[in-house]
Parts: structure tokens; C-alpha cells; sequence
């Protein structure tokens, strides 16, 4: 099963490789057309207070079944956020038809979880008691699931995220199906099939997100039925997609925006510009990542950037575990653009071949900056609604990986910087003024989202809360929730705002920041009623990175908490 599975892949591989040569060849035309000279950039402008969409994250695919485990090691690279490290936040896993195989997925996501990433998974066939084969364009092999057995189906998926809940793992989201429309060796799905499981099934899989279609090519003609459909929309959480070979002027989905209000949409596979062996160190190729990273983000408005295998000679992270030049490449959103920031407004292409994407959150401006020319360029970068007073950087390029530059002093809300001949550029500031723009926001984490439960549940009961609920504590002592993703650029003192609701008396909670406790028995009065939300916040010490917050009853309840809000202490 294994050697099978694992030439269907390279089959798949060698057939998409083909589209990718051909727009490797059309993207890299202008930069071979340019003239070498530096010409005079436009300024990049960056509006802190035009905020877009909500980031996810950035990851990659674990596949034992077909590549191996990663080690404990390669783990700590991909998901932990210090040095030498690709900050991941996101990992992708596989849904085995045969459940004796489940087990594999366990290790890996289990550490994910615990540095603070999010887990989805996707699946390639079903049970194959639940398939037939049809002929499908005279191919009297193609297999569909049968039409009785979709209720089994979506059972069969819940097992999965029952039995990953039970081993350790709370899964984010669960697909439908890994690719319908690109599955010459997988099972195969109609947009009118597709449509079907998510108006009638889709809505008994529980206690995690689901996610549909993945097209392959981010065809709309898989999308559009459920997005024109009520009942199926709202049985669709996470709008998934694969870009392979999709062209940027089609990353864009005016569809999803007119009817996606409350979903989120997330690039869920790729790899780019080819799957060439040992090709994840050529220079400038690995610099066409964080290219195409740019343009999902600034013209397709994802939320999360999935890559294909995390460890691959095409990949992130080499066979030997080292960070490849695309994994580089990755790392300069991956480790500074975390979960909860907003991508924000800025001048997407202020010079030829120049490229500029920016973010904040956690108090931060982050902004990301491409030169694709062959010539370095000098861009003057000007913050508006916001200001900054020191900015750092990062940058890789043919000789350097992540190198630190020289802090850059910002001069009335605007800096000028030098981006080297190919190479990718991160910037990292402090926000110090408010016109516009509240630097004591923070960034808020919603208790029933990216959090660990013990003896507590998901409720929607009173009015008034954010995002999709709020979590309630079972009436015993040890009732915890746990934030598993808080993220910092610095470390020190954070205040961290509670909303929550407590109809009488007052209700006491231990607080522990990763895994220590910092505050016994902090005492939450009552609001009023269970409708009424009020806010207290704490001042506690957080690392640089990604830490855990976890909050735990001391006598036999806590107040309901509708979420958390984190900010540096001023």
C-alpha cells in the first residue's frame, strides 16, 4: 500500500508538473524583460487601519503513510518559533480510509497542538466498502462513493475527529475530500455530489469545522453551488482550496466575498514553482515562494498557506531536516505574521519588482517585502493611521538565510530601506502612536476557538458573545480552558483582558502561562446575569513565541468566558 500510494502521488506530481513549468516560465518572462538599472520606486504605503482579512496561519502536510513520521526534532523545527525554526501554525494531516492506520497521524499532531498550531485533516478515499467504481470519460475505474452510504460517511469522519479528540487532538477543521476534481487515483466527486453531502451530511459531523471542496486548481465550479445554497453554506465553516497551477488573476473570489460573511478560506495545498528533485535550494527559484505566498495572501485574500510534504526535497525542510531556501522563504510569514493578526493595506507593488505585503497585530507592524529584479532597490515605506519609532529586519536572499539587519530609525511615520537583488525582506515595528490606530488593542483569542477544554463546553445559550460562542464551565473543580496559540515578538509583562459573564456571586480561577501558575484564586465578581459581559484584566509574563494561557476552577465553577484580549504592558 505504501509503494502504491506513493507512485500515485508522484504520478499527480508529474502531471501538475507540467502546468507549473509553463507559468514558471510566463512569471519569470518580465523579470528576464527588465532592464538591470534602478528605476524610481513609488512609496509603499502602509494603512494601519484598513484591516483585511484575519490570518490563520502558515504550514504544511504530514504524511507518514507516504513519506514517514517526522522526528521529535523535525517537529521542533517546523512548529516551534526560535531560531533556526519555521514558526509553522498550521499542520495538515491524513484521513486513512482503514482506521487500524489512524494511530500515525497521533505524535506529530499532538506536538503541533502543544506549540500552538491548529490541525486539519483531509481524506483521499473512503472506507472501501462505502466506494464503487463508475465509468467516468471511459474510465471504467473511477471511484465514487456510493449514494446510500453518505450518511456512513460523514460518520466515519466524525470517528476520526472522535478518536484524535481521544488521543490528544483536538482537530481544527476535517475536509470532505482531498481533491474531487483531480482524482485519477482517489475518489472522485460532481460539484451536484459535493452539493448533496454538504446540504445533507455535512451537518452531523461535530465538535470540529468542516471544510470543502480543495479543488485542485481552486475551480469556482466546485464552490459555487455550496456558496449559492443556504443550507449547504451553512454547513461549510472553512472554504478550501488548492492553487495549483491556478493563475493569480484568478485567486480572487467575488463570490466567496459577496456570500462568505462568517467563513473563513484557506489555501490548503500547494507546492511552487515545480516538484523538481533537491530543488529546494536553488536560487533565485526558492525566492518564487514567498512570490506566491505574496499574491495568495494580497490578491486571493487567505487566510492560511498550506504547503504540500513540510519535509521534501522540494519542500520546506530538506530530507535531513535543515530548513531549505523555500522554507526560508516561508519562515518570513510564518514566523512574524502569527494567528490573529489582520493583513492591512499597503501599496502591493510599488516598483516593478517590488512587492509589499503588510500585517499587525500583537501591538506590531509587520511588513514583507519582495525584490524579484536583479538590482537592489531602495523603498521609503510610510505608515499612515500609525507610527513607529525603530524598525528590524530580516532578510534572506543567494547568500543569506533570515540574516538580521540593522535597526532602522523611523522619521515622521516613514523609513527607507534597501531590498537586496532577489531577495525577501521582513520588517518588524512597535506601533507607538495611536491616531487611528489603538496600540493597546491588542490581539483577542476567542475561548471556543484554537483552545484545549477540560470539563467545559461550547455554549451559544446567552446573547452578546463574539466570534462563535462562548465556553462554559462543567460545575467541577479542575475545569480548564487553554489557549494554545498566544503569540509575542517580545518577551515581558502582558496585560491579558478577560470577557466574560457571571450572573451572582464571584468565582475564582488559577491562571498558568506555560504550564506554571502565575496567579492563584484571581477573583472574577459577579456582572449581573449571564447576558452581561464585563471585562478584567491581569498583568502576566509571556515568552517571546508562541505561549500557552490556561485558566482553571478552584471551587466548583467558573464565570462563562467569551474571550481573551492580550497587549503589551505599557
Amino acid at each position: 500500500m505504501y509503494i502504491n500510494l506513493r507512485k500515485v502521488k508522484l504520478l499527480k506530481l508529474n502531471l501538475k508538473k507540467s502546468v507549473h513549468i509553463l507559468l514558471a516560465c510566463l512569471t519569470a518572462l518580465p523579470l528576464m524583460l527588465t532592464p538591470t538599472h534602478v528605476s524610481a520606486a513609488s512609496d509603499a504605503n502602509i494603512n494601519l487601519s484598513s484591516e483585511k482579512q484575519l490570518i490563520k496561519g502558515f504550514g504544511g502536510i504530514n504524511h507518514p503513510a507516504w513519506i514517514g513520521d517526522l522526528t521529535a526534532s523535525q517537529r521542533e523545527t517546523a512548529f516551534g518559533n526560535g531560531q533556526n525554526q519555521l514558526g509553522f501554525t498550521i499542520l495538515r494531516i491524513y484521513v486513512d480510509e482503514n482506521r487500524n492506520n489512524w494511530y500515525r497521524e497521533v505524535a506529530t499532531a499532538k506536538r503541533a497542538i502543544e506549540q500552538g498550531a491548529l490541525v486539519f485533516a483531509s481524506p483521499w478515499n473512503p472506507p472501501s466498502d462505502m466506494v464503487e467504481t463508475f465509468n467516468r470519460n471511459g474510465d471504467t475505474n473511477a471511484k465514487r462513493l456510493k449514494y446510500d452510504k453518505y450518511a456512513a460517511y460523514a460518520q466515519h469522519l466524525n470517528d476520526f475527529v472522535t478518536y484524535m479528540k481521544n488521543n490528544g487532538v483536538d482537530l481544527y477543521a476535517i475536509s470532505v475530500q482531498n481533491e474531487p476534481d483531480y482524482a485519477h487515483d482517489w475518489t472522485w466527486w460532481t460539484p451536484q455530489e459535493m452539493l448533496r453531502f454538504m446540504k445533507e451530511n455535512a451537518g452531523s459531523i461535530q465538535n470540529t469545522k468542516v471544510m470543502a471542496p480543495e479543488s485542485f486548481q481552486y475551480l469556482k465550479n466546485m464552490s459555487d453551488p455550496i456558496l449559492n445554497d443556504p443550507q449547504a453554506l451553512a454547513n461549510m465553516d472553512i472554504l478550501g482550496a488548492h492553487t495549483y497551477g491556478t493563475q493569480f488573476k484568478d485567486f480572487a473570489y467575488p463570490l466567496f466575498k459577496q456570500k462568505g460573511a462568517g467563513k473563513e478560506l484557506w489555501m490548503t495545498e500547494v507546492y511552487y514553482p515545480n516538484s523538481d528533485n533537491n530543488s529546494s535550494d536553488r536560487w533565485p527559484e526558492a525566492l518564487d515562494v514567498s512570490y506566491h505566498m505574496h499574491n495568495a495572501m494580497v490578491e486571493g485574500d487567505f487566510q492560511a498557506y498550506v504547503w504540500w510534504y513540510i519535509r521534501r526535497q522540494y519542500g520546506p525542510m530538506n530530507e535531513d531536516g535543515t530548513i531549505s531556501k523555500r522554507g526560508y522563504n516561508m519562515a518570513h510569514f510564518s514566523k512574524f505574521v502569527r494567528p490573529g493578526y489582520y493583513r492591512v493595506d499597503a501599496t502591493k507593488n510599488p516598483d516593478t519588482n517590488t512587492f509589499v505585503s503588510a500585517y499587525k497585530g500583537d501591538n506590531k507592524v509587520v511588513i514583507v517585502a519582495i525584490n524579484r529584479g536583479t538590482s537592489a532597490a531602495s523603498q521609503k515605506f510610510v505608515l499612515q493611521n500609525g507610527n513607529a519609532s525603530t524598525v528590524s529586519s530580516w532578510v534572506t536572499d543567494s547568500s543569506r538565510n533570515l540574516a538580521t539587519g540593522a535597526p532602522i530609525t523611523v522619521s515622521s511615520g516613514s523609513f527607507t530601506a534597501q531590498l537586496p537583488a532577489q531577495s525577501v525582506t521582513t520588517f518588524v515595528a512597535n506601533i507607538t502612536d495611536s491616531s487611528g490606530v489603538n496600540p493597546g488593542s491588542g490581539t483577542t483569542y476567542e475561548a471556543e476557538t484554537g483552545t484545549t477544554l477540560t470539563d467545559a463546553v461550547i455554549e451559544t445559550l446567552y446573547p452578546g458573545y463574539t466570534g462563535s460562542g462562548y465556553v462554559n464551565f462543567n460545575a467541577l473543580t479542575g475545569s480548564a480552558i487553554q489557549w494554545n496559540a498566544i503569540n509575542n515578538t517580545i518577551t515581558g509583562t502582558k496585560n491579558v483582558k478577560f470577557r466574560y459573564a457571571l450572573e451572582s456571586g464571584t468565582r475564582n480561577l488559577d491562571i498558568f502561562v506555560n504550564g506554571t501558575k502565575v496567579i492563584s484564586n484571581e477573583p472574577f465578581p459577579a456582572t449581573g446575569s449571564w447576558s452581561t459581559w464585563s471585562e478584567k484584566t491581569i498583568q502576566i509574563p509571556m515568552n517571546m513565541g508562541t505561549n500557552t494561557i490556561k485558566v482553571v476552577t478552584t471551587g466548583t465553577e467558573g464565570p462563562n468566558v467569551d474571550n481573551i484580549t492580550v497587549t503589551a504592558a505599557q
